[in-house]
């Protein structure tokens, strides 16, 4: 039932990736959600449900890094995990109104079901006393207290129902930061918490090609209602040129910084860290962006509006601050060019009052490229150099 310690220990299984196809669509059902409530509270609950949809998928990983997807009985879990999600997803849209019980319900037993799982076929595995075994003991225990403020905030309304799930959400983001300490069982290490580093890296870039997935989604079906106008061709174009930058930024060093988890001291604490934590204001950046090229597309000779200006600038700014966050965890320095080009990105706000839309994409784009192409230079020193852990 364990995955071994070498060999398919990397492997990432075809379960897997079929397991993912229920977060294509939860993604969409954000940036979805987030374009019909262009407001101060739709992007704050826009946020906190990707929190929930971030944390439900990386948790999972968690759990199949240890746990091999090949073997029935985890095969069974992680179907169970895939229906939950897709009511999950399918609740997003009014997961604060009539549908705020089904989505917490279904994150509640997400949680709780997986971590019980992995506790008792761990224990009868292992043996009670082994660290990992443990180290669900109090995952299982602290998803079951947080459990409950799902399930209220479902039946709750209004702030009640703010409070309940901001609860619930601080619990599962703060728990690993903690050890998941429960009293009289004291916390976890995160030396406790061995990890394939190739396969958990190699999971988190699967993600981020989802999330990527996105914006040519978003972008292709607006372009396919906007009539293939010679101006929505042109914002298309530079839709997609700001997809492919991104990519080539994040993609640049991945691989290094896998075989860095890889040989790392202390996996659990990189792995948390780096990739656990960064990667969802990543993935929230790119989702931004995917919205902003939405409403260009759709209106790309009008003047840039407020909310595209702050979507296509603000997911930039997340997704750069937080990979070069990443690549400073990893590698022990960040990035240069991210700074300047973050830098970048901020004087051109003043662009959107004057342009197009079309126009301040392509300003916006351009830098995303020039990035890309300097961040490819660095990243030939970075792999030129030796890797330490």
């Amino acid at each position: 039932m364990l995955r071994g310690a070498e060999g398919r220990a990397g492997h990432v299984s075809p379960f897997e990736l079929f397991f993912d196809l229920v977060f294509v669509f939860a993604i969409t059902q954000l940036s979805h959600t987030l374009l019909d409530h262009l407001t101060i509270e739709g992007v704050a609950q826009t946020v906190l449900l990707l929190m929930v949809v971030w944390q439900v998928w990386v948790t999972t990983a968690w759990v199949t890094n240890w746990f091999d997807p090949d073997h029935l009985a985890v095969r069974l879990m992680l179907a169970g995990v895939m229906f939950a999600s897709l009511f999950m997803s399918v609740a997003i849209p009014d997961a604060f109104g009539e549908r705020a019980l089904m989505f917490g319900v279904a994150v509640a037993v997400i949680h709780a079901g997986r971590a019980a799982f992995a506790y008792f076929a761990l224990r009868a595995e292992r043996g009670p006393g082994t660290p990992l075994t443990s180290t669900f003991q109090r995952t299982l225990l602290w998803h079951l207290a947080a459990g409950v403020f799902w399930i209220a905030g479902g039946l709750a309304s209004g702030v009640g129902l703010y409070v309940a799930w901001g609860i619930a959400v601080a619990m599962n983001i703060g728990a690993p930061m903690i050890g998941y300490f429960v009293p009289g069982l004291g916390s976890s290490r995160t030396g406790d918490w061995p990890v394939h580093g190739f396969h958990f890296a190699e999971r988190c870039r699967l993600f981020m090609i989802i999330a990527l997935g996105e914006s040519f989604v978003a972008t292709g079906g607006s372009y396919a209602d906007s009539g293939a106008s010679p101006a929505a061709t042109a914002a298309f174009f530079v839709a997609f040129v700001s997809s492919v930058a991104l990519w080539w930024v994040y993609f640049t060093r991945n691989e290094a910084a896998g075989r860095v988890l890889q040989a790392s001291r202390d996996p659990g604490r990189l792995a948390r860290s780096a990739y656990t934590y960064l990667h969802l204001p990543m993935v929230a950046g790119i989702i931004a962006i995917a919205a902003a090229d939405e409403l260009v597309v759709a209106h790309p000779i009008d003047r840039a509006s407020v909310a595209s200006v702050g979507l296509t600038v603000g997911g930039a700014v997340l997704f750069l601050l937080a990979h070069a966050l990443f690549e400073h965890l990893v590698f022990g320095s960040p990035p240069r060019s991210h700074l300047i080009a973050v830098g970048v990105l901020v004087a051109l706000i003043p662009l959107g009052a004057v342009v197009s839309g079309v126009v301040f994409g392509a300003a916006v784009g351009l830098t995303l490229l020039g990035l890309a192409a300097w961040h490819s230079v660095e990243g030939r020193t970075q792999r030129a150099a030796p890797l330490t852990a």
